[in-house]
């Protein structure tokens, strides 16, 4: 009897299990609107439904999940420099995947390589486009040094493969980061049947405009390769029928219908550079000691303790790659304490609790944030990043997404004289949103948010007084030596100067984070901050990309459980 039920007992856990199992592909993958009762993807009922068939993100394997939660952001250690522009504030962050390494010199030159073969540079309507790209590979030389051939072999030369890439500008990383989600999306669609392979397709030459760009596949999938739908496949899977059963496989005449079961697709993870906010919660790593991490805000380094060296280790390696003292990169031949006088390869130093490699040392990265002197959390403590400026698809006069073209491309000048193209052919041409569309916004009420509540008209003291030049006036021009009387009119009249006043900070300027392998010790501080022109580069600054999580920042009944540590 006791066999009988354990049997039972047995069986019921098994056809519990199996039909959870049931239960969540079917939130997969069913289409019926439980409102409304109707499977709204079924022609019959309008095809209206936007369901991705796999559902999840498209994230490579060298991307680590990073749990989102509220951090002490800023320094809380003694600042040997006497700072007070960066005091500790609580900030919370969302779930986001990042790189465990910086992008390294071989994944850049792939880059690099696709630009070559789809913009030749010989060809003089592209010439410019592969240039502006390649990073600059001169900032190894110095005035009073000698580069040892970096110059010429650190980007190219296979000995320097798994290096990371440096001399790369914060606008070369963001394109970098746009070309990684269209290669990806485009792998996914290839893997799931939609696209066909483009490389080998004689029907098309992917030259030009006429490359896959995921956001014009997300706009309208018509508007690739000039709507020639050749470069998708003439067979469709019926999503209710299993994925290896060739009888559910329909040919499709209307290659109209093709558009429509493209439509269904999810939008494709957007690859990005990280907000100063999201890099400097991954770098910290809290996870290590909750209690005296994240609510106090105690923790110095990536690592876990105060020593920039592995006391357990026989000879005192140290934790991360940088300068020790004046003229010393590496210690003395054969007592190397950091394996390299520049940078290392990726990954010769352990990772952080959150298993990211090198955010103490080695090189200085990136980040997507604005640079101002403060922080003020007070007015967003929630995923906090400065520098939006919201654009929108320009149109033309019919309405429709205007695409940019391979025979008028438009190019800017940078102030460091590099020519750079506004926009590839082939993508999207983007205008700021119009004072229109922000007209009663309760989220922002411009496009341009750079100078948001700090320098801005707006933010000014004198925004609401009825004198509209001294409004203009109020960052340039100090009154000297104060209000005249008027004696014809009895007022007081400001007296301004006539001197430009100019600073460091503009709203070109970017933060960039953690110490470089020709950094001292203090900057190793993932809480410390330096900024630099959006479009020059160093021998010391890379990056690393991240990408927003979709859906649950934390994995269903895989909750840490709260054992607080003190």
């Amino acid at each position: 009897m006791k066999k009988f039920i354990k049997t039972i007992l047995i069986s019921s856990l098994l056809l519990l299990c199996l039909t959870s199992c049931f239960n969540q592909q079917n939130l997969s993958t069913n289409r019926r609107s439980e409102n409304v009762g109707m499977d709204f993807s079924l022609p019959e009922n309008g095809g209206l439904s936007r369901l991705s068939p796999n559902g999840g993100q498209e994230i490579t394997n060298n991307m680590v999940l990073i749990e989102g939660g509220v951090f002490v952001m800023g320094q809380t250690q003694q600042d040997v420099m006497g700072g007070i522009t960066n005091p500790p504030k609580s900030v919370h962050v969302q779930s986001f995947y990042i790189d465990d390494t910086e992008v390294t010199n071989r994944e850049y030159l792939i880059y690099l390589d696709w630009l070559k073969k789809v913009f030749p540079p010989e060809n003089p309507k592209y010439k410019h486009i592969y240039a502006a790209a390649v990073p600059n590979e001169g900032v190894w030389e110095k005035p009073l040094g000698h580069d040892a051939g970096l110059s010429k072999n650190y980007l190219r030369h296979r000995a320097y493969e798994n290096y990371p890439v440096v001399g790369v500008s914060w606008r070369q990383a963001n394109d970098y980061c746009k070309w990684r989600t269209d290669r990806i999306t485009e792998k996914q669609l290839m893997e799931e049947g939609v696209l066909k392979p483009l490389y080998t397709n004689k029907q098309i030459t992917v030259e030009g405009r006429n490359h896959f760009d995921a956001e014009v596949f997300e706009a309208d999938p018509k508007l690739l390769f000039n709507g020639d739908y050749s470069i998708y496949t003439e067979y469709v899977t019926n999503p209710e029928e299993e994925e290896n059963d060739t009888t559910a496989i329909a040919a499709v005449v209307d290659k109209k219908d093709i558009i429509l079961n493209i439509d269904r697709h999810s939008p494709s993870p957007s690859y990005r550079l990280p907000t100063e906010v999201e890099w400097e919660y991954a770098a910290k790593a809290d996870i290590e000691n909750r209690y005296f991490n994240s609510i106090r805000g105690r923790k110095k380094y990536a690592w876990n303790g105060e020593s920039t060296r592995d006391l357990q280790s026989k000879y005192y390696v140290q934790h991360a790659n940088f300068k020790q003292g004046k003229g010393d990169y590496s210690g003395i031949a054969g007592w190397s304490s950091d394996y390299g006088d520049i940078t290392t390869p990726v990954r010769s130093y352990p990772p952080n609790a959150f298993g990211l490699y090198d955010m103490s040392g080695n090189v200085a990265e990136w980040v997507f944030d604005v640079y101002r002197p403060e922080i003020d959390t007070n007015l967003n403590d929630f995923n906090y990043a400065r520098g939006n400026v919201f654009r929108k698809p320009k149109l033309n006069e019919n309405g429709n997404i205007v695409i940019a073209d391979y025979n008028t491309i438009t190019y800017d000048t940078l102030p460091n004289g590099k020519i750079v193209p506004t926009v590839l052919p082939g993508q999207i041409i983007k205008e700021q949103i119009s004072s229109s569309d922000a007209y009663l916004s309760p989220s922002f009420q411009k496009a341009d948010n750079r100078d948001f509540a700090d320098g801005d008209t707006a933010s000014s003291r004198t925004y609401l007084e009825e004198d509209p030049e001294r409004v203009k006036k109020v960052y340039n021009a100090p009154i000297i030596p104060a209000p005249v009387l008027n004696e014809e009119t009895g007022k007081l009249e400001y007296v301004y100067d006539d001197k430009t006043r100019t600073s460091l900070i503009t709203n070109h300027s970017r933060v960039y984070k953690g110490g470089s392998w020709k950094d001292r010790e203090f900057w190793l501080d993932p809480s410390q901050r330096r900024f630099m022109e959006e479009y020059m580069s160093t021998d010391y600054i890379g990056f690393r990309c991240v990408v927003s999580k979709v859906g649950e920042g934390h994995e269903p009944g895989k909750r840490t459980p709260f054992n607080i540590s003190y």
